[in-house]
């Protein structure tokens, strides 16, 4: 037998989805290990072989497919406990990295305070060197400089250092140079330059993404080393690729030369699932939605393609690398309510984590966190967590919300928990706004997958919220990312800068540019073992009105690319704008002007037979074959407990019909169905739920609409 493995470490649980080469799939949890993440990642897989019944070593050895979703660079700079990092930059360009763009984020707070910058001025040296505007050479590299800065560098016990010169993007051979040079005397040195991770205009944003990835690079580079080396003890001999932020997989060793690539690698393949399961119900559009124990994470797949940016910020740091447009808040199982100084209820950023946890936990956890409210209004059975893996204790979590939260509000202790379970989807329905309406998407338009531990007990709020209609739980929810994983490509994104006027496009340059990034992603995916016809390219051209200070980034056709068809790309260009923010200038007759041509390298990998589609030909059962019993939970709509019916969810194949409200309880999620949803079993066990006032006529229906 041999197997697949996707692997998602976040902050509170480990999540593993292995599928063997028949189809078969097992799910699987295991605590985090914060402290040194390849230690979970092992255990996790030495748990399979023992759920497995099969020898440990023998496992390892029978995976021909690891993919890795890794939160090593994201933790590294939120806890700002990466390297110790030099700038080496041009003449007059120290400070840059510190001024930024100039524009301060919150310009009417006059307590606002910069970030720190992840390189301290002392540390940022420069030499006398410069490109002009052309990309001409007009001051040469004297390499007796390059020497002094060896020196300081070395008294200093700098652990990595980022080149990031002046107009490199234009002509990066004095860049080359000085990383050559350095690379050759500070051998044990993490050294990285600008032209190797964005060769792109816009100096703050080259130097802070070149900095970023120099910052983690070594944390990044000696955990993948471990981990590694850790299977290599096991004698794993498959293939190991870790999830990039833009949704594709990549080799070790691509990321231990731009760990940058991995800030976003846990929470990209959340949308590559939610693309896959919208697509097996027929749908081009959906939003994706996924709680954990510590964060919420939405984003959205329109016509099939999984939204991009290349404006994206993490702990503030600007990283210009394109990934997926994913919006990140402190809203998970483990997000610890607390009482501000205005009297108000609010729910985290703050959260528990795995250890200690919820109070729920039994781990002297003090602070009352989501998952002890959503235990006491009903939602979860304190003996099955984790199909009862977990003992829950109810009457602590009782205890610790009284005393912190129940006392100083003057609510009952039910209020008071419903008042944490309203807050927190609120938080989360903000979430999703910031990723849709705030992008000129329509939240109604669109499905909502729904992912996550605890994502199913609040979608239904969340939705109702939004005026979504109908969300989805896939069979695979509380490991959605593991799943994505197995489902991503690889990708590989490129970029050259080209600024003109439409009507000033050389289109002898312009068509070279993307024969050159061509031909260097068919190099890199050959080396990956993708032959030419497993290649997809997809261009994007970023343009803007004449005058204007943003563009938009705009994806075309190949076709049009190649045939020249500018008069195309100039509709579509209009059409986008209008969309995006409400005009266009078409019959002003505006100019176009281009900043960056890029291109995006695909190369489509063998996915998991597992995924089987509703058989259509089943005909609809009683659900009351998987009824496991009735509680008291807590209905919004009613504003009051009330004893509804409690199923077990891995029951529930073929077709059935629930009604709301009630409980369904799987192994390691909880699906909680309002006062006016309904609920059908659907693809591979997944559970379509939708608002039975706007669908009275059930599922069918639904879908038709």
């Amino acid at each position: 037998m041999k197997y697949k493995l996707g692997v998602d470490i976040g902050g509170t649980f480990t999540d593993f989805f292995l599928v063997s080469n028949d189809g078969e799939a097992v799910m699987h949890k295991t605590l985090s290990t914060p402290e040194d993440s390849s230690i979970g990642f092992i255990t996790g897989i030495k748990e399979l072989a023992e759920k497995l019944s099969i020898d440990e070593d023998k496992f390892i050895q029978s995976i021909e497919t690891i993919v890795h979703g890794t939160t090593v660079a994201t933790n590294t700079l939120l806890t700002l406990k990466g390297a110790k990092t030099a700038l080496i930059t041009t003449k007059g360009m120290r400070d840059a990295l510190e001024m930024r763009r100039g524009i301060r984020e919150e310009q009417y707070n006059n307590h606002y305070q910069n970030v720190t910058p992840l390189v301290p001025r002392y540390l940022r040296l420069t030499i006398d060197e410069r490109i002009d505007a052309d990309g001409n050479v007009e001051t040469p590299v004297n390499e007796s400089e390059l020497e002094d800065i060896i020196e300081k560098l070395k008294s200093e016990r700098v652990e990595s250092v980022a080149v990031c010169l002046m107009n490199s993007y234009l002509n990066d051979t004095h860049e080359k140079q000085v990383t050559e040079y350095f690379r050759s005397q500070l051998t044990d040195v993490y050294i990285t330059a600008s032209c190797e991770v964005l060769p792109s205009i816009r100096f703050y944003e080259r130097v802070s993404t070149t900095v970023v990835n120099a910052y983690i690079g070594v944390v990044v580079d000696k955990y993948i080393a471990s981990l590694l080396e850790k299977l290599d003890a096991h004698h794993f001999n498959g293939g190991f690729s870790i999830m990039q932020s833009n949704g594709g997989v990549v080799s070790p060793e691509v990321v231990r030369k731009i760990p940058a690539v991995t800030v976003l690698s846990g929470p990209a393949a959340a949308p590559i699932a939610g693309a896959f399961y919208a697509d097996l119900l027929g749908f081009d559009n959906c939003i994706t939605m996924d709680m954990g124990g510590t964060s919420f994470d939405t984003s959205m797949v329109v016509n099939g393609q999984c939204v991009t940016s290349t404006d994206g910020d993490i702990n503030r740091y600007r990283i210009a690398l394109p990934s997926l447009d994913i919006i990140t808040i402190g809203a998970g199982g483990g997000s610890i309510g607390w009482v501000d100084n205005g009297g108000l209820l609010q729910m985290g950023p703050q959260s528990a984590g795995s250890l200690p946890g919820p109070v729920c936990y039994d781990r002297e956890g003090e602070e009352p966190a989501c998952t002890d409210a959503d235990l006491l209004l009903g939602y979860l059975d304190a003996d099955f967590f984790a199909g009862g893996k977990y003992q829950l204790n109810k009457n602590k979590a009782s205890k610790e919300l009284e005393k912190k939260l129940t006392i100083p509000l003057d609510l009952s202790i039910i209020e008071t928990a419903a008042g944490m379970y309203r807050v927190i989807n609120m938080n989360m329905a903000q979430g999703v706004r910031q990723v849709s309406v705030e992008r000129g998407y329509d939240p109604r338009e669109f499905l909502m997958i729904v992912a996550g531990g605890a994502g199913p007990i609040h979608a239904g709020e969340i939705c109702r919220e939004l005026e979504i209609p109908m969300f989805v739980v896939p069979n695979v929810a509380s490991i959605f990312c593991a799943t994505g994983m197995l489902l991503g490509d690889l990708k590989h994104d490129y970029v050259r800068s080209y600024i003109t006027r439409f009507s000033h496009i050389d289109k002898t340059f312009f068509l070279n540019l993307y024969d050159e990034m061509k031909q260097e992603s068919l190099d890199t995916l050959a080396q990956e073992g993708i032959s030419d016809n497993q290649t997809e390219f997809l261009p994007t051209l970023d343009l803007r009105y004449v005058g204007q200070y943003h563009e938009v980034p705009l994806q075309v056709d190949m076709d049009d690319i190649f045939s020249f068809n500018l008069d195309k790309i100039k509709k579509e260009f209009h059409r986008e704008h209008n969309r995006q923010f409400g005009y266009s200038l078409e019959e002003e007759g505006t100019e176009l002007e281009i900043i960056n041509v890029r291109l995006r390298a695909i190369g489509v990998t063998e996915k998991p037979n597992s995924f089987a589609k509703m058989d259509e030909s089943d005909p609809v059962k009683n659900p009351d074959f998987a009824l496991k019993s009735k509680r008291e939970a807590y209905v919004p709509e009613l504003d009051e407990l009330k004893e509804i019916h409690v199923y077990d969810g891995d029951k529930l194949t073929g077709k059935c019909t629930i009604e709301g409200p009630a409980i369904i309880e799987q192994i390691n999620t909880t699906i909680f169905l309002g006062e006016t949803y309904d609920c059908d079993t659907g693809i591979g066990g997944s559970f379509i739920v939708y608002n039975r006032e706007k669908y009275p006529d059930g599922f069918d229906i639904a879908m038709q609409n």
